[in-house]
């Protein structure tokens, strides 16, 4: 296998690496140097791509939350299935993939959580988008006679908001929790069932 450096340098190359380093030396100790190192290339080559380390932090952090965003847009766009039922499988989809983020790789969860926090504007984007998906089911449901909801933006923001301890990094302790399916089930349900017309 030829050295990392022979192969083409690409930003999705740079990113791959950028999360490898996060993981071996968590945000605080992380350097762009690192990453150069790791691609087998100079800093410079890396700023060539990205002109700053927050810039690189805020890309990887983009990267990481859109892995998300793509499974739940294909629920959200299977306009065959009734409303509620996506809604349904769209809040589900959204817990298991941020179980499976805390769960799987908890080193990378704790540095991307750091990095959250540092990148409001990517951040606040992904929540927008995030909304917005809710918003088409829901908006969809509205429109079929299946759900019921005057302002439909507003409905959005309130069930994201509702089941809030389901997907938001701060509540990821309690994920580990034996009954927390159960309870992630009464409060989908719950907000499912304030919603059907």
């Amino acid at each position: 296998m030829p050295p990392a450096a022979a192969e083409p340098l690409t930003p999705e190359r740079i990113l791959e690496a950028t999360e490898e380093v996060l993981r071996r030396y968590g945000p605080a100790k992380a350097t762009v140097v690192d990453v150069a190192r790791a691609l087998g290339v100079s800093h410079g080559s890396v700023y060539r791509h990205f002109p700053s380390k927050a810039a690189l932090r805020e890309a990887v952090t983009d990267r990481w939350l859109g892995r998300t965003v793509v499974r739940l847009q294909e629920i959200a766009s299977a306009a065959a299935e009734p409303a509620p039922a996506r809604l349904e499988s769209w809040l589900e989809a959204l817990f298991e993939a941020k179980r499976h983020k805390a769960g799987d790789d908890p080193e990378l969860f704790a540095t991307y959580t750091v990095l959250l926090a540092e990148n409001s504007g990517v951040v606040e984007t992904h929540l927008e988008e995030m909304i917005g998906q809710l918003a088409r089911i829901i908006g969809e449901g509205v429109a079929s006679g299946t759900l019921a909801a005057p302002d439909v933006p507003a409905a959005a923001r309130a069930v994201f908001d509702a089941t809030a301890r389901f997907h938001d990094p701060q509540y990821a302790a309690d994920w580990l929790s034996p009954s927390i399916t159960a309870e992630f089930e009464a409060v989908s349900t719950l907000v499912i069932r304030g919603l059907r017309a």
